[in-house]
């Protein structure tokens, strides 16, 4: 086995590059096709969602198959090959079977413990399926990843760690109230219907929502998805379909627009979203104050008090507005040891080329320091001093229209965050709001279990790889035998059929057990780790033909693909 898996996730990369790395189906197909034209793959699959994309292949050459792997990605995702190098990473062998049985389990989802990457792992064998890139170890890989995954999920409650992507955006919408006691009696625009469009309808519906309109640039599926919604018995929503065109005027009217097409441009401009909410409020749109504030609604700290040589840390200070960071605010607390070795830095002038500007400003706080140095000389440290009072925030409205965009690359523009009544939360946001999640107890007991079972398909390929070995050398036997008995009768042919019969039976018997214990013993030997070179040792002792074993190969490929296919 010679597993390899190059790819980019979440994890590794904005979602800056992952949006441009993107693959439509067509860069699929073609990405596979190419993979296996590629000398060192023999076989591949391709897993790309919203939130990775990931190349596995079977190569005979490590290095040359990370090459070029990274190239064909980069190839094919139009995002040039040196700067998308430093967001790839790489697995192979144990570590790539590790990789998605992880992935499959919801472990390395940004929403740890969603299912629906499961269906995202199917998706990708199939398509491998029916363009016969998919050999026994990618079938075998991908077959093993989705039992692991629903293991996971029936045997643990890591579907309590997270919820679908879905669910958290609506969640980050509803900003720390229940998702059922917002969206009730809303009214919802889904752009889009496909799988996560339509988990993102099927959610609403059942949150409360009291209309949801679906566009989609094929209206039958529009329709479909509308008519499948109404006619639930769990929830009680009108549903209708709409054009793509209706979309500005359908925006006017939604309280909540969720997008997730496979368009390659914006499917929601700011211009256009500026509009839907003039449409609804009868009044232009504000824009925020662009100048970033932190926590308490202050500006945000400046970079100094990082200065080379600077005897204090003077990050604790720097939203202390109102104070010098060179003076008071930076030495209160301090000890009389650290002040002097403070008032000396400042002394000689030493930091920034704008405090040098500022000359008389550091005289002033030279004086100051030296002051409290004073001070601190004779009650040994400088009392705390009291921050102002924090600028209070200028209030803002509350949104009139919330944006849940769930689509890789973005369906609607992230400039529209700065229109006053509208609320944004797109993959980029998820992101940064998942890394702060609690993760549950159980993905401990989710990690062992994958752990137990790479190490079981580990020891199941590194059997069936002496497999073809074990059956040439059976192969073998039998033909001795059966040149034996063909001797056999040449030499002592008054036999009868009955006396044929049972010296044959009696020396295949012979063979059988001679056999036996080497090939059981040498199967168990070849499944530990490390055992992958008793099949050598087997074909050296027994001079078995290599062209003979890879005949035997390639037979149990066929035949294992062909039910694979079926199972797909």
């Amino acid at each position: 086995m010679s597993l390899l898996v190059v790819g980019l996730s979440h994890r590794s990369a904005p979602v800056s590059v992952l949006e441009r790395a993107a693959l439509s189906a067509d860069a699929q197909v073609k990405l596979l096709q190419d993979t296996l034209a590629a000398e060192p793959a023999t076989e591949g699959a391709v897993l790309a969602t919203c939130n990775r994309i990931e190349l596995y292949a079977d190569v005979d050459k490590f290095h040359a198959g990370v090459a070029e792997l990274s190239t064909l990605l980069a190839q094919h995702s139009g995002v040039g090959l040196e700067e998308l190098t430093p967001h790839l990473y790489v697995h192979y062998e144990d570590r790539a079977v590790h990789h998605l049985f992880a992935v499959a389990c919801g472990l390395d989802s940004m929403v740890v413990g969603e299912g629906q990457i499961l269906g995202q792992i199917k998706d990708a064998l199939a398509t491998a399926q029916e363009l016969h890139t998919a050999g026994r170890l990618l079938n075998d890989l991908f077959q093993q990843a989705l039992r692991v995954g629903k293991r996971a999920h029936s045997e643990t409650g890591i579907d309590r760690a997270g919820q679908s992507l879905v669910t958290f955006g609506l969640e980050q919408l509803s900003a720390g109230r229940a998702v059922e006691a917002w969206a009730k009696g809303k009214k919802a625009l889904v752009i889009g219907a496909g799988s996560m469009s339509s988990l993102a309808a099927a959610t609403l519906a059942r949150a409360g929502v009291a209309e949801i309109v679906i566009a989609n640039r094929t209206h039958d599926r529009a329709e479909r998805l509308a008519e499948i919604l109404s006619g639930g018995d769990d929830t009680d929503v009108l549903a209708r379909a709409v054009p793509m065109d209706a979309v500005p005027a359908e925006l006017t009217r939604a309280d909540i627009a969720v997008s997730c097409t496979g368009a390659t441009g914006l499917v929601l401009s700011a211009d256009s979203v500026a509009a839907a909410v003039e449409g609804r409020t009868g009044s232009p749109v504000a824009v925020r104050d662009e100048t970033p504030a932190g926590p308490d609604g202050q500006l945000a700290p400046t970079s100094i008090g990082t200065d080379d040589g600077c005897p204090l840390d003077l990050s604790a200070v720097q939203g202390a507005t109102g104070f010098s960071v060179m003076g008071e605010a930076a030495v209160a607390g301090m000890d009389a040891a650290t002040l002097e070795q403070h008032a000396v830095w400042v002394d000689k002038g030493t930091g920034t080329d704008e405090r040098r500007d500022n000359r008389g400003t550091l005289d002033a706080d030279a004086e100051l320091i030296t002051a409290l140095a004073a001070t601190a000389s004779t009650v040994g440290r400088i009392p705390e001093r009291r921050r102002p009072e924090p600028v209070a925030r200028v209030p803002r409205p509350a949104p009139v229209l919330a944006l849940l965009d769930l689509a890789m690359p973005r369906d609607i523009d992230a400039a529209v965050q700065r229109l006053l009544g509208v609320r944004l939360v797109d993959i980029e946001s998820l992101a940064e709001a998942s890394a702060d999640a609690p993760m549950a107890a159980d993905v401990d007991q989710v990690r062992r279990i994958v752990s137990d079972e790479v190490a079981a398909f580990g020891a199941a390929q590194r059997a069936a790889h002496i497999t073809p070995t074990v059956v040439a050398l059976r192969a073998m036997a039998a033909d001795v035998v059966a040149n034996e008995i063909a001797r056999l009768d040449g030499r002592l042919p008054d036999l009868d059929d009955k006396q044929r019969g049972e010296i044959g039976q009696t020396v295949r018997r012979v063979v059988d057990k001679l056999l036996h214990a080497p090939t059981v013993r040498v199967k168990q030997l070849a499944a530990e780790p490390g055992g992958a070179g008793y099949a050598d040792a087997l074909r050296t002792l027994f001079d078995l033909d290599p062209e003979t074993v890879a005949a035997v190969s390639r037979a149990e490929n066929n035949t294992e693909n062909a039910k694979n296919r079926g199972r797909a």
